[in-house]
C-alpha cells in the first residue's frame, strides 16, 4: 500500500491535493497528501485508526468519534482513558482535575502529559495547586470528534509537559442531528445536555448547554453543581476554514479526600466517610479561540489564537490535625489567572536532493499572569494565615521546524528541532522570593519509519523534551514555611527518550503494535503546591513495553486489548531506596463494543490498575485496582435512544489512588505514618434518554 492510499484511507474520502496537505498529527499523512492521487475512499469502522502508514511512531494514533460515543464515562476527564496505557484516577471532589499515570509516571495532575482541546493548551503552568495541571471538567464529551495522541519526546511539534505523551481533543463544528438528552443516576446525579447546528449565513453555529449536579456515595455529599456551555462558528473544511470558539464553565462541590486506613479499621470513619467536612472548591474557566487554516503558494499556513480566564479556589486537609492539634491543618489554594496564546505554522512541498519532501517550521507563544497565586491556613473555609502570595508572569516561545523525507517507497526519516525560550517575573510577599529567571533549550528529533512489509510497518524514535518547572521555584531563596535558606530550580528540566516499534495488519481486521520504548530525566523537579514549597527528587529513568490491539471482528464487533508495562527507579543511589513512590508497573485495559444489533449495542471495559511502590525502598505497595463498566443501549425508533450505563459492575472495593505519609488525627498524641486512600465509588447506575432532532 502506498502512503497516498494510506492518506485516502484516514480521511476517507477520495483524495487529491498537489501542495501540502492540511498538517495534522502524523506526518506521514502530511506526505501522503502531498503526492497527489484519487483513489475510492475505505471506510474506518473500528475504534482507533491506527492503520499502516497513518503514524511516525508505533505508540501513536488516533480514537473515534464511534469509540467515544458507545462507551461510559463516569468523570469528564476519563475521557483520557481512551489513550491506550493511560489510567485516570481521583483523590478528591469531582470539580477537581484528575490524577493521571502513563508510561511509568505517576503524572500528579498532568506534570508530563501535555493536553489540548482544539489547540488550545489545558495544562496550567506555576498553578496553585499542582504544575501542568489538567482540569478536563469545562468539556463536554458528545462534542470530541476523535483524539489524537503521541507518547514520548519525538515530536517537534510538542513542547512543554510533552515527555510522557500528549493528546489532541478535537471538536466538531457539526452535528448530524440535535442532541437533547437527560441522564439520572444513584445519589441524584442529574445531567442535561441540549447541542445543535444550524447554518448561519456561509459557515455553521454549533450551540451547546450542559448541566450536572451529583452528590456521590460519600458521606458528606459531595454537592457537584456544574455548568458547561459552548459556542462555535465555523465555515469550510478541515483542509480550508477557519473556526471561532467561545467556551463557558463554572463549578462549585464539596470533596471527600483521602483518609487513612487506620480510622477505617477503628471505625472511626466510613470508608466513604471524610476527615474534614468542608473540604472542596469551587472552579471557573472562561475562553475564547479561534483557528485558520489557509492554502497559500507555499502550502498551508495555520493560524492558532486563544484566550482564557479561569479562577481556583480550592480547600484540602491531608495531614488532619498535625500541625493545627485545635483548628485543623485544612489550607485553600487559591489563583486567579488571563492567560494567552497565539500559534501559527507554514507547511511546504520540496525536492530534497531529488527525493519527495515535506517542511513543516511553526511559532508556539503563551503569556500566564497569575495574579494572585496563594496558599493560606484555614478552618472550615475561613482563612487564619497567609503562608505565601505570589504574582506571576510567565512568558514563553518555542519555534521548530520539521522535514519529513520519502528516501525510497519504503523508507522515509522525520527529522525536528525545536527551541523554547522562558521568561518568569515574580513578586512575592515574601521579598527575598521575587525576582525574575531565565531559560531555554533545543529539544533535537528523529525518527525511521521502514516498510511496510507483509502489511507490517517497523519505526525507530528518539528525541529531547523537557517540562517547566513552577514559576515561584525559580526565584526562592527562603522556604515560605520556615525562611530556611533554599537554592532556585531549574526552570526547564530535559528529558531524552526513545522506542522501537512495529504496527501490523497482517491478520485480517487486526490493528496491532508493540513500542519499547526508554525515557530519562534530569531531574523530576517538582512544586508542591500543599507546602508552598519546592521539592527536588533526583534524576530518574523509566523504561516499558506496550502492546495494543484493536480488532473489527465483523461489521458490529469491535475488540481493544492493551497491555502496558513499566519500570521506574532513580539513577542516582540513595540510602532510602531508589523506586519512585506511585510510579505505575502495570496496566490492562479490554474493551468489547457491539454496536447494529438491531435495535441494541453496548460495551464492556475492562481496566486493571497494578500496584505500585508508596516508598523509595518498597517496603509498602498499593493494591491493585479491577473495574467494568458496561453499556446497554436500545433505540426507541429512529432518533430517540434509552442507555443503561453500570460503573464498578462487580462493585470491587478498591482504591482510585493510595500514599503513604505521616499524619494525626483528632485525640491521636503523635503523627502516625500509615496508607491513606481514596475508595472507588460502588456500583453506580445511569439511565441515559436522548432524542435527536
Amino acid at each position: 500500500m502506498t502512503h497516498t492510499s494510506i492518506a485516502s484511507r484516514r480521511a476517507g474520502r477520495p483524495h487529491a491535493v498537489a501542495m501540502a496537505a492540511f498538517a495534522a498529527c502524523a506526518a506521514a499523512s502530511t506526505f501522503a497528501q502531498s503526492v497527489g492521487s484519487t483513489l475510492a475512499p475505505v471506510e474506518i469502522r473500528g475504534n482507533y485508526d491506527n492503520a499502516v502508514g497513518s503514524s511516525d511512531a508505533a505508540s501513536q494514533g488516533s480514537v473515534s468519534a464511534r469509540l467515544i460515543a458507545t462507551r461510559p464515562t463516569e468523570r469528564t476527564g476519563e475521557i483520557l482513558e481512551f489513550v491506550p496505557g493511560l489510567i485516570v484516577s481521583q483523590h478528591s471532589g469531582d470539580g477537581k482535575a484528575n490524577q493521571y499515570y502513563l508510561r511509568g509516571f505517576n503524572l500528579d495532575h498532568g506534570t508530563d502529559f501535555a493536553t489540548f482541546v482544539d489547540g488550545m493548551p489545558v495544562n496550567m503552568r506555576s498553578h496553585a495547586h499542582g504544575q501542568g495541571y489538567t482540569d478536563l471538567n469545562f468539556l463536554i464529551p458528545e462534542l470530541v470528534s476523535r483524539i489524537d495522541y503521541r507518547k514520548g519526546p519525538y515530536y517537534a511539534e510538542e513542547g512543554d509537559f510533552a515527555s510522557a505523551g500528549a493528546a489532541h481533543l478535537r471538536l466538531m463544528d457539526t452535528l448530524p442531528a440535535g442532541i437533547a438528552s437527560l441522564t439520572l443516576g444513584q445519589n441524584r446525579y442529574t445531567r442535561a445536555l441540549l447541542a445543535k447546528s444550524t447554518a448561519a449565513g456561509a459557515g455553521q453555529l454549533l450551540y451547546a448547554l450542559d448541566l450536572a449536579r451529583n452528590d456521590g456515595p460519600w458521606v458528606n455529599p459531595e454537592r457537584l453543581r456544574k455548568f458547561n456551555g459552548l459556542l462555535r462558528y465555523s465555515q469550510g473544511t478541515r483542509d480550508e476554514g477557519f473556526n471561532v470558539t467561545a467556551m463557558g464553565y463554572s463549578a462549585r462541590w464539596n470533596a471527600t479526600d483521602q483518609i487513612p486506613q487506620r480510622a477505617v479499621d477503628a471505625g472511626l470513619v466510613d470508608r466513604y466517610g471524610a476527615i474534614d467536612a468542608t473540604d472542596g472548591g469551587e472552579s471557573s474557566r472562561y475562553s475564547v479561540s479561534a483557528a485558520m487554516r489557509q492554502r497559500n503558494a507555499l502550502g498551508l499556513l495555520e493560524v492558532n489564537a486563544y484566550a482564557i480566564r479561569s479562577r481556583l479556589d480550592l480547600f484540602s486537609n491531608f495531614t488532619y490535625y498535625m500541625d493545627d492539634p485545635v483548628g485543623g491543618d485544612q489550607f485553600e489554594q487559591k489563583e486567579r489567572r488571563s492567560v494567552a496564546g497565539l500559534n501559527l505554522s507554514q507547511t511546504w512541498n520540496m525536492k530534497l536532493a531529488g527525493f519527495d519532501a515535506v517542511n513543516r517550521v511553526g511559532l508556539q507563544t503563551r503569556y500566564d499572569r497569575v495574579s494572585p497565586v496563594g496558599l493560606y491556613r484555614t478552618t472550615a473555609r475561613v482563612q487564619t494565615s497567609l503562608d505565601r502570595e505570589d504574582r506571576v508572569r510567565e512568558t514563553s516561545a518555542g519555534v521548530f521546524a520539521e522535514n519529513t523525507t520519502q528516501w525510497h517507497e519504503k523508507f522515509r526519516t522525520v527529522a525536528g528541532v525545536r527551541w523554547d525560550r522562558y521568561r518568569f517575573d515574580v513578586a512575592s510577599n515574601i521579598a527575598a522570593n521575587s525576582g525574575k529567571a531565565g531559560d531555554h533549550l533545543a529539544s533535537p528529533k528523529l525518527s525511521f519509519i521502514v516498510g511496510p512489509w507483509a502489511k507490517t510497518e517497523y519505526f525507530l524514535n528518539w528525541g529531547e523534551g523537557f517540562h517547566s518547572n513552577d514559576a515561584r521555584g525559580t526565584t526562592q531563596v527562603l522556604t515560605p514555611k520556615d525562611l530556611l535558606p533554599t537554592t532556585p530550580v531549574t526552570p526547564l528540566v530535559k528529558t531524552r527518550g526513545s522506542e522501537i516499534g512495529l504496527r501490523t495488519e497482517l491478520v485480517p481486521g487486526l490493528q496491532s503494535s508493540v513500542a519499547l520504548w526508554r525515557l530519562r530525566i534530569a531531574s523530576e523537579l517538582v512544586f508542591v503546591g500543599d507546602a508552598g514549597d519546592t521539592a527536588p527528587s533526583r534524576p530518574s529513568a523509566r523504561h516499558g513495553v506496550e502492546w495494543n490491539n484493536h480488532y473489527v471482528a465483523d461489521n458490529g464487533l469491535l475488540l481493544d486489548a492493551d497491555f502496558a508495562i513499566s519500570r521506574s527507579r532513580y539513577t542516582q543511589d540513595d540510602a532510602a531506596g531508589n523506586f519512585i513512590p506511585g510510579s505505575i508497573e502495570k496496566v490492562v485495559s479490554l474493551g468489547v463494543t457491539i454496536v447494529d444489533r438491531g435495535p441494541w449495542s453496548g460495551s464492556v471495559q475492562l481496566r486493571y490498575f497494578g500496584p505500585r511502590p508508596l516508598v523509595e525502598d518498597n517496603s509498602v505497595r498499593s493494591s491493585s485496582t479491577v473495574l467494568t463498566n458496561a453499556r446497554v443501549a436500545y433505540k426507541l425508533d429512529a432518533k430517540t435512544r434509552v442507555a443503561l450505563d453500570v460503573f464498578n459492575l462487580f462493585n470491587r472495593k478498591a482504591s482510585d489512588i493510595d500514599y503513604y505519609y505521616d499524619s494525626q488525627l483528632r485525640g491521636e498524641a503523635s503523627p502516625v505514618t500509615d496508607r491513606v486512600f481514596h475508595p472507588v465509588e460502588p456500583r453506580a447506575f445511569r439511565v441515559t434518554l436522548t432524542h435527536n432532532f
